[in-house]
């Protein structure tokens, strides 16, 4: 616990200097609906705690686990399939990397138009956000098993499930929570960007909401909790990748 918190504390000290230089930097302007101090965002946090909590916060969860749970499937699916097929992995791989070129933001208002305001338009913006890592990333670990291991189980009479399911699904584990870790952040700014442009719930919406009075403290205060949210689910990812991976000393 203690080298814990030792390790820990680097992060903490810089947090803290960030925290007084933008304390000073709104002192300095005094125009809170610019750059609202941090107590300031705190203060109006506490405020608003009651339609943040309990409405807008589970609303933007809800596009959150729901994009990252298609996205998760969608990501090992593609990412099997083109391990098991080389056709597959040559007709795939380019349009997995063409996916990412496209501006989200200029998609997102077109699934507004095409399924309204319901939860599903802000799905697809977060799935289009992050089924990529976690294919690309997935991809990458099946291709990092070493063909002589394949070779010495197949000389053992290993059939592909065999190899999948002994030497493949472990050995891809590590690069599966990588890219789920780096998944989750992506999905908080899916979620909020489709809210943002198009929702009548939800974190970003709130936020476009307090821009529009000029509420600089109400701004910020949904994205602090988006930061939030996105640390606590990382840090939970974290932690399960340490009770699942228990080989590897590095964790």
């Amino acid at each position: 616990m203690k080298s814990t918190n030792r390790a820990n504390l680097p992060a903490a000290i810089l947090v803290f200097l960030l925290l007084m230089l933008w304390q000073a930097a709104a002192m300095g302007m005094d125009a809170a609906y610019i750059l609202p101090s941090p107590l300031q965002v705190l203060s109006r946090l506490w405020e608003l705690r009651k339609p943040l909590f309990t409405a807008h916060l589970p609303a933007t969860m809800s596009v959150v686990g729901i994009g990252l749970l298609i996205s998760v499937v969608l990501g090992l699916a593609l990412a099997v399939l083109m391990d098991l097929s080389p056709v597959a992995e040559k007709a795939l791989y380019p349009l997995v990397i063409a996916s990412q070129t496209i501006p989200t933001t200029a998609l997102a208002p077109l699934f507004v138009l095409w399924f309204g305001y319901s939860i599903w338009s802000k799905v697809l913006v977060t799935v289009l956000m992050t089924f990529f890592p976690v294919t690309i990333t997935v991809f990458d670990g099946f291709r990092s098993v070493r063909t002589d291991m394949k070779d010495l189980m197949a000389s053992f009479g290993a059939d592909q499930r065999q190899v999948f399911l002994k030497l493949k699904f472990p050995a891809v584990l590590p690069y599966f929570f990588s890219a789920l870790k780096m998944a989750i952040p992506l999905s908080i700014i899916g979620a909020a960007i489709g809210e943002w442009l198009g929702a009548q719930s939800g974190l970003g919406y709130f936020s476009r909401r307090m821009m529009t009075q000029l509420d600089g403290a109400g701004v910020f205060a949904p994205i602090l909790l988006l930061s939030a949210a996105a640390m606590l689910l990382v840090a939970l990812v974290s932690l399960v990748e340490r009770r699942v991976i228990t080989w590897r000393s590095d964790m």
